[in-house]
């Protein structure tokens, strides 16, 4: 989901992501609840982070609760590593407008914080 607002933000960025565990496919409730905000996440590909641990980044930026723990360290230059910490949506458990409500919740904090990184270190610095 942060993947999906951050290209929303701005169409330029040259996003990525990837999980130390990466799913099969794109939840099908994170893909609904982007869709409730008009951010399609549909054609997304959940990828191994060993693909890119060679690579160089501006910004490694971790989300999950535990991805901070668990995530390896980069080899490749890094500018800045952030931890931007999200409950797991997927762990929810109850009926299925429980489970959707949870979505919800992290997909809206998901927007605000990363909105707010992309003012504060992206739009504000290319600005200058």
């Amino acid at each position: 989901m942060a993947e999906g607002f951050l290209k929303s933000f701005d169409e330029n960025l040259e996003v990525y992501s990837a999980g130390t565990k990466p799913a099969d496919k794109v939840n099908p409730r994170a893909i609904q609840v982007m869709r409730e905000v008009r951010v399609d996440i549909s054609n997304g590909v959940p990828e191994d982070i060993s693909k890119y641990i060679n690579q160089s980044f501006d910004y490694v930026i971790t989300v999950c609760d535990n991805a901070k723990e668990t995530c390896p360290v980069f080899i490749g230059k890094v500018k800045r590593q952030l931890h931007i910490g999200f409950e797991d949506p997927a762990d929810a458990t109850g009926t299925e407008e429980e489970i959707l409500s949870v979505f919800r919740k992290v997909r809206d904090e998901i927007k605000k914080d990363f909105y707010e990184f992309y003012l504060i270190e992206l739009k504000n610095k290319w600005e200058h």
